[in-house]
């Protein structure tokens, strides 16, 4: 089976020869692999330490397009049945390529295979951050098809990937682009699932506040594919239940929490009801957690509830965006 690797680079000096360190031994044994390199108009060194890397094919497109945009462009270049992506900073793990292909190869059916986060990191967020996917990995691996994959550790079959149009470039930064093109493969009937052998190495925010922008932005972008996807907003097979209980409850008990000063009981007994509810809905995720990092997960209330005022902000600027797609095609 022929596989192409498609990773996209924008300013990755620092971390892109991390990723094809670990990647080249891999394409090397077993498959008929390739590894494309799109560079999207980085303005750092990273041509400089891509030329170090021969067995890697290099695409450059002459000015910044977006992520959507480049790994389009690496798709149209790739002569693989396969495509896999990751991004150029990550590192994924060892047989990451024959776990990824294996999806394909034991089920003829899959057109989509999703593999997952690991990080090596020791701050408090970021242990935190790899909880965060590890409880949505749980909720995963329960089904038999899935409509959400990253592209982190994706793979797709690369005539269907063509034929649906690759991913819109209507996203112009990374952001939900990937779960556009998900809802879009599984609208036209297309199986894909989810495989947790299949993991790559990444940095996760290291500080609360970037943790909290990360969450705005995926928050907006999700919101503009839900307006598409209106079906998907109760189950996209990736998010928790709770997590959306959570959106909903943190915003009003804040508000319930400001009323509750006045002399009306009603607004303290409803503050109370609201707050009990939003700890409640904590205790799948804890129950989870704690036996694999019991500090960052008594620290998770100091993340899950400014998330949930974050990602309501986000919601709502994003249901006022205008809705606008550009996927024509793998070109965008």
């Amino acid at each position: 089976m022929k596989v192409s690797v498609v990773i996209p680079v924008y300013n990755g000096a620092a971390t892109i020869g991390q990723c094809l360190e670990s990647l080249l031994p891999q394409a090397m044994a077993g498959y008929e692999c390739e590894i494309i390199v799109v560079d999207d108009g980085s303005c750092d060194e990273t041509m400089s330490v891509l030329s170090r890397y021969k067995d890697a094919r290099v695409v450059s497109q002459p000015r910044n397009m977006g992520p959507a945009a480049a790994r389009n462009r690496g798709a149209q270049e790739a002569r693989g049945e396969i495509i896999l992506f990751t991004d150029a900073d990550c590192v994924p793990g060892e047989n990451w390529v024959a776990a990824m292909v294996r999806s394909f190869e034991d089920d003829p059916s899959v057109t989509g295979v999703k593999g997952v986060y690991r990080t090596r990191q020791r701050d408090l967020t970021a242990r935190f951050v790899q909880l965060e996917f590890e409880f949505k990995y749980e909720r995963m691996k329960q089904q038999e098809k899935i409509y959400f994959i990253d592209t982190y550790s994706a793979g797709y079959r690369r005539e269907i990937f063509l034929e649906s149009g690759g991913f819109d470039t209507g996203f112009p930064v990374a952001s939900t682009e990937d779960i556009e093109l998900s809802f879009r493969l599984a609208a036209k009937g297309y199986r894909m699932v989810f495989n947790p052998r299949a993991y790559v190495y990444h940095q996760h925010p290291a500080s609360w506040i970037d943790y909290m922008k990360r969450k705005f932005k995926y928050a907006y972008w999700g919101a503009v594919v839900m307006r598409r996807y209106p079906n998907k907003a109760l189950n996209d097979s990736y998010t928790p239940i709770t997590q959306k209980v959570q959106l909903m409850l943190v915003p009003i008990g804040m508000v319930c929490l400001g009323l509750s000063f006045f002399p009306s009981m009603i607004w303290r007994w409803g503050a109370v009801a609201v707050w009990l509810s939003i700890g409640f809905s904590m205790l799948p995720f804890a129950a989870l957690s704690l036996r694999k990092d019991w500090l960052a997960t008594l620290a998770s209330p100091l993340f899950l509830v400014p998330r949930a005022l974050v990602q309501a902000l986000a919601v709502l600027a994003g249901a006022m965006r205008p809705l606008r797609s550009s996927a024509r095609g793998a070109g965008g």
